[in-house]
């Protein structure tokens, strides 16, 4: 499958990322999508993700915060909505028909991959500037993204989730972060910001978080 055009930076990034095929081609995305990942699994990980969106959410608020104009505002609070008014509910819904209700969500305990995370991604917004957040951000919006792609059309258990990822609403909250993020770095760099040495700084970023999923996945397939 040919990558989803995200941007500019999407695809410079990716391209020097060396755990980036290892987090859209990890064994839980393939379980995801031949239905054969162990149901156990698929709660211990929707329980723990919930929990990491929480800390999402924020740092995208964070990034609202940091914004230099209002269309990065506008964005980043977009953003922020989907993550609490689409996935959130995704998980919490899923989570329910397992018979696991929403306080339980809540009273969940953060596993060392999801503390390391989430911690690296708050810790780039507080210590860095918007680019830093950015580039932190963007392997879970966009990764998960172009895992969406790959999954569309999924049938079996994990079919609504394959769904969300992949259907045009998250499609294009994709499209939208991968333009933000784009104009971000014009807006402060100039247009040839990759021949700068701070694209170094911002693609080791990306690549330090694309490694941090590889390890949440594997997370996911280890439940407690």
């Amino acid at each position: 499958m040919t990558a989803p055009d995200y941007g500019r930076a999407f695809t410079l990034w990716r391209a020097s990322a060396p755990h980036w095929h290892a987090y859209t081609h990890h064994a839980f995305v393939e379980g995801l999508r031949t239905g054969t990942l162990p149901r156990n699994a698929f709660l211990h990980y929707l329980k723990q993700d919930y929990v990491f969106l929480i800390h999402f959410s924020r740092a995208w608020a964070l990034a609202a915060a940091k914004s230099d104009t209002l269309a990065e505002m506008q964005a980043a609070s977009a953003t922020l909505h989907a993550l609490a008014h689409v996935e959130m509910p995704l998980h919490v819904r899923l989570c329910a028909e397992a018979g696991i209700p929403e306080e339980a969500l809540q009273s969940t305990g953060e596993a060392a991959q999801n503390l390391a995370y989430t911690r690296y991604v708050l810790e780039a917004g507080y210590s860095g500037d918007f680019l830093d957040l950015m580039a932190a951000l963007a392997p879970c919006v966009l990764g998960y993204g172009e895992i969406g792609a790959q999954l569309a059309g999924t049938t079996g258990p994990y079919a609504d989730w394959c769904a969300t990822y992949g259907g045009a609403d998250y499609q294009q909250l994709c499209h939208d972060v991968g333009t933000l993020i784009d104009g971000a770095l014009i807006h402060r760099l100039g247009p040839d910001w990759p021949s700068l040495p701070r694209a170094q700084s911002l693609a080791a970023r990306f690549a330090t978080a694309t490694r941090l999923e590889v390890g949440f996945w594997d997370m996911g397939l280890s439940p407690a």
